[in-house]
């Protein structure tokens, strides 16, 4: 086991597990710290050929606090390594690093990990339907239910980022999600067996 990198990871876990407001002088500061900590673990990644399980397990938790496609991709497959050489913890971080890859892409994620700010709540970044509950469980992920439900206290707990704070691909779908909120308001009710109901 690699000591720098667990050093990394517990000092990632213990700033992550204090809530920051986004925006705030405290959370600007986690992420430089965040980008000291992903510079380091990068830096072992090309300098050390002994890494185990565990050790690729720490360094795709750390990259997976990253703000990039390239960033968010490369956790994935450390994730994914991890996971097939042995590390059990592996199995959530493989799912929540694949979503946020897939986030990060503007893409629906597979497994509902990611959890964002629209503006006026907490919601599940745009999910596949496709995927079971029994899929989540295999990766150590709730069920849909109990994520939902985590969006839900989110938004009573947690205050909403400065707009200019959001990264781009955020904005994006904050737009998206507007669009598509007013198109379902402009749509008037339908009675029982399918007919429109004047207002």
């Amino acid at each position: 086991m690699n000591a720098t990198l667990r050093m990394l990871f517990e000092s990632d876990r213990a700033d992550h597990a204090i809530p920051k407001v986004a925006g705030s002088p405290m959370y600007r500061e986690m992420r430089n710290r965040d980008i000291q900590r992903r510079r380091e673990v990068r830096s072992i990644l090309c300098n050390e050929n002994d890494l185990e399980a565990t050790d690729y397990y720490y360094a795709a938790w750390i990259l997976n606090h990253g703000d990039t496609i390239d960033e968010a991709e490369l956790a994935f497959c450390l994730a994914k390594k991890s996971f097939e050489l042995g590390c059990l913890h592996g199995r959530w971080l493989y799912a929540a690093a694949f979503d946020r890859w897939l986030m990060y892409s503007g893409l629906p994620q597979k497994f509902g990990t990611q959890i964002v700010p629209d503006g006026q709540r907490y919601r599940l970044w745009d999910y596949d339907l496709n995927t079971t509950d029994e899929a989540r469980a295999e990766f150590d992920v709730p069920p849909i239910s109990e994520l939902l439900q985590r969006a839900e206290r989110d938004s009573r707990e947690m205050a909403q980022p400065p707009i200019g704070e959001v990264p781009q691909w955020l904005r994006h779908a904050m737009k998206r999600w507007e669009r598509q909120e007013l198109a379902q308001e402009s749509v008037p009710p339908k009675s029982p067996d399918g007919r429109e109901i004047e207002s």
